[in-house]
């Protein structure tokens, strides 16, 4: 019996050091396929960064040398009049983005009586316009950077690499979209000494600076979603989008607040945001319930339609 008490307690001991051995082994696998799934998500991370900015670098590169020639452009006009340089400024900031031209059209009409002093509401308009611009430079390059980095991926039927380099373009240029906005938040005051010693023109830059702000972090995710947009094929929807935001939703409205409701140049610009606001959100909602995959293949079916010359090839690949 004894002999018998101790075999079965031997075994019992085994048995529970077999289990804690086991478990052991069992959180050191766990733990290890832990680190190779972070491990991996931050390679991944780095390779598509790094993807990403062989495109952006030079493309920010290509707009500050287009700005620096608009900006020796206006140099050599200062011995114009103050229509002439006028007229200078106006079309530069017509060409950088029409809507804008047309808001900085709007604040110059009197005969609208949209402010008191139209005079200095463009001018500090302008500031703000050119601080725009330049940050604008950055959200734009990532615009051409993931419409091409989504094409490829989508081209080579990997819808997953598609929705992450999304998700990377999105997050990178919304931080900078943050860093920016706030930086003009914290030296609102200062914003306007780089253009003007004026100080009615700083004191109406700093008023204006927290719409500014509010501009740059929803111009940070817009131009990222519509170049996902482009590359995956829906042109089409981003014209309309676009369209139908800007001059049915946001001049509409901007011409409610600054006319009626006499907000005058920040109910004008409130208006743009609003179109903003609201084309950010419907691209948002489009690239979130987008099936990548689906997509994917959408992509894959294309390329090889292009590549066959027989139609009816084509047809029973599609088929099959």
């Amino acid at each position: 019996m004894e002999a018998t008490s101790r075999t079965v307690q031997s075994a019992q001991n085994g048995l529970v050091g077999g289990l804690a051995i086991s478990q052991l082994v069992g959180e050191e696998d766990h733990d290890r396929r832990g680190g190779a799934e972070e491990t991996g998500l931050k390679r991944r991370l780095w390779v598509e960064t790094k993807k990403l900015w062989h495109l952006v670098g030079p493309a920010i590169l290509s707009r500050i040398c287009s700005a620096t020639f608009a900006v020796v452009t206006q140099a050599f006009a200062g011995h114009l009049g103050d229509v002439e340089l006028a007229s200078i400024s106006i079309v530069n900031t017509v060409i950088l983005g029409f809507s804008f031209g047309l808001l900085v059209f709007l604040i110059n009409t009197h005969s609208l009586t949209l402010t008191s002093n139209s005079t200095l509401a463009l001018d500090a308009l302008l500031v703000c316009m050119n601080v725009n611009a330049w940050e604008m430079m950055i959200p734009i390059s990532f615009f051409a950077a993931i419409g091409v980095r989504v094409a490829n991926e989508l081209g080579a039927g990997n819808g997953k690499g598609a929705k992450f380099a999304t998700k990377v373009s999105v997050g990178q240029s919304l931080s900078i979209g943050i860093l920016f906005s706030l930086l003009i938040i914290l030296f609102h005051h200062k914003l306007a000494m780089i253009f003007s010693s004026s100080h009615d023109v700083i004191q109406a830059v700093g008023k204006l600076s927290y719409l500014l702000a509010l501009t740059i972090l929803f111009n940070s995710v817009q131009p990222v979603l519509s170049g996902v947009a482009v590359g995956s094929g829906w042109q089409s929807w981003v014209a309309y989008i676009n369209i139908g935001c800007y001059y049915l939703i946001g001049i509409p409205v901007g011409l409610l607040l600054g006319r009626f409701f006499n907000f005058g140049v920040k109910g004008i610009w409130g208006g743009m945001i609003f179109g903003t606001a609201a084309q950010t959100t419907i691209l948002a909602i489009i690239t979130i319930l987008c099936d990548w995959e689906k997509e994917a293949q959408k992509a894959v079916l294309r390329v090889k339609h292009l590549s066959n010359p027989n139609p009816d090839d084509d047809h029973l690949m599609v088929e099959n």
